[in-house]
This record gives C-alpha cells, structure tokens and sequence, in this order.
C-alpha cells in the first residue's frame, strides 16, 4: 500500500506541474482508486480467514504512512522538482497521518464486509470406481526343519565320512 500510495502522491505531483488548477478530478479518482484497493484487499484477507487480519491492516496502514511519506519525497526531488529534505517533514507527519487513515478505515470496512461473507467450499469430486485394495503378497510358511539340518531325515547334515567333527 505504501507503495500504491507513493507512486499516486508522485503521479499528481507530477501532473501538477502541468495542470495546477485542473486536478481535482483526477484527485478523486485517485484516491478512490487507492480506497478502493485497500478495501477489496482488506475483504480478501477477511473472506479468506486470515489470522490476525485486524492488527495486520493496523501495522500495514502506519507502515504505508510513513513510506508512502518518503516515497513521495524520493520521486518528487527525482521526478518533478528536486524537492529537498525540508518536504521530508510534512510527509511524515500530516501526510503519513492522511495516508494511514486511508488505508485503515477502507480496509477495516473491507474486513467486516468479507468476515460476512461465505467462504466457498470446495466442489466436491465425484467418486471414482472404487477399486479393491491391493492384497498383500502372501508370505511362505516357515520350514519345519531348523537351517542346516537335512530335510530328508531331520538330523544334522553329517560331512562325508559319517563321522561328525568337532570344532576346537
């Protein structure tokens, strides 16, 4: 938003320059436009359920206040007329005040307006075949017979020569 408001401040300055008398309606568009934005943006935040979207629009409004103020001041002395650093302390405290107010009473009328509104829900898919659950791979029995033990008669495998060895 400060940003929104510093390049409209700058805007006018510069289409000042051009027309002085002859801008009182570009004034109102301007600034139903930046009214506009802040209350649409507020009722966005609300409808969507923002988490602490009150408190949020109280911060981005002082935030945009000041910055707006500088803003202002940066493209003035660029673009229009090299206005100094004594502009600097009007912007912030008259026109950051002007400023704050127009992003905060739009967006806190923006809030109520969308926390009224239903948030849609979300259309619901149509089910699909159901198809049956994979089964699981079937595990084999375990052999009656200890390893290393002949499946044949059940005993130990004996090395050839009949005789067992031992180990030492």
């Amino acid at each position: 938003m400060a940003v929104l408001h510093g390049i409209a401040d700058t805007a006018l300055a510069k289409a000042a320059v051009y027309h002085p008398t002859g801008l009182l309606t570009v004034r109102i568009v301007v600034i139903a436009l930046l009214v506009g934005a802040a209350a649409l943006w507020g009722a966005l935040d609300a409808w969507l359920r923002r988490e602490d979207a009150g408190r949020t629009w109280l911060l981005a409004s002082l935030v945009a206040g000041w910055g707006s103020g500088v803003l202002y001041v940066i493209g003035r002395g660029i673009l229009v007329d090299q206005a100094g650093t004594a502009e600097l302390r009007p912007a912030l405290t008259g026109g950051a005040a002007f400023t704050a107010l127009l992003v905060l009473i739009p967006a806190g009328l923006g809030l109520l307006v969308g926390a009224r509104l239903n948030k849609p829900q979300p259309e619901e898919a149509e089910p699909e075949e159901e198809r049956p659950s994979p089964t699981p791979r079937r595990r084999r029995a375990p052999s009656p017979t200890p390893r290393g033990t002949s499946s044949v008669s059940g005993r130990a495998a004996r090395p050839a020569g009949g005789r067992a060895t031992r180990r030492r």
